[in-house]
């Protein structure tokens, strides 16, 4: 981890909840943490793509795009 991009905290945390997460992780304190902070970005990224279904216009000819040269 980069030193300058950390910031250190201090919380109250549920003592069963941290536990069975870091069970659930096989982690640390602080990697479970990051971990369920990333599971919580991936999640309002991937909202955000769902929220984007049927708005996107793709115009794409698959016999055409299988029979590309890659040289």
């Amino acid at each position: 981890m980069n030193l300058s991009l950390e910031k250190r905290i201090t919380a109250n945390l549920p003592r069963t909840l941290l536990e069975e997460a870091q069970k659930a992780t096989g982690k640390g304190i602080t990697e479970t943490l990051v971990h369920g902070l990333e599971l919580i970005r991936r999640s309002r990224a991937y909202e955000k793509g769902k929220a984007l279904q049927g708005k996107v216009q793709i115009d794409l000819n698959l016999k055409v795009s299988r029979e590309r040269s890659y040289n």
